[in-house]
């Protein structure tokens, strides 16, 4: 069966803050809900804890990192679910239920196999 990487964009936000207590509690209703098409997924730390790579000159060039993201945006990849979906209509099915696509936008990518 299909996979899709259904990507989470909001603005970057403080988990800890009081307001996204209720939020949580969506993502857990969701997470219910959606139990038997979640393959994985994970929520990410602030984007603030990015480092971006790139290697200069190819296969062993030289290794440059940066502090922070790669493009400065408004809306952030905040986290992931692997969703297993008998085609793209039910990935979108299931992903309009995450709560991000009320407070944020959702990406749906095709996973592709390796292997």
């Amino acid at each position: 069966m299909p996979q899709y990487a259904a990507l989470i964009y909001g603005e970057d936000a403080d988990w800890a803050a009081p307001q996204y207590a209720a939020q949580m509690a969506e993502y857990g209703e969701f997470g219910a809900a959606a139990a038997q098409v979640i393959q994985g997924g994970a929520a990410l730390q602030p984007i603030s804890t990015a480092t971006t790579i790139s290697v200069k000159g190819g296969k062993g060039g030289d290794l440059v990192t940066t502090d922070g993201p790669f493009a400065e945006t408004k809306e952030v990849l905040g986290g992931f679910y692997l969703l297993e979906a008998n085609d793209l209509d039910e990935a979108i099915k299931w992903a309009s239920q995450i709560p991000g696509a009320w407070h944020g936008r959702i990406e749906i990518r095709p996973v592709l196999p390796m292997g």
